[in-house]
């Protein structure tokens, strides 16, 4: 997540206020992608053998 935010923080100035609200509305949008994943993936068996 670290990197993701030095990313976008490279990606886009911090001089606008505006993108400061995109950059939050982008780490929001990251964070549930990573939280329905893993919901998802709840109870799905991931060992090497499934690969």
């Amino acid at each position: 997540m670290a990197a993701i935010a030095r990313f976008l923080a490279r990606r886009i100035p911090a001089s606008d206020a505006e993108s400061d609200v995109l950059k939050q509305l982008a780490l929001l949008a990251c964070a549930g992608l990573l939280v329905s994943f893993l919901m998802m993936s709840y109870g799905v068996d991931l060992s090497p053998g499934f690969f």
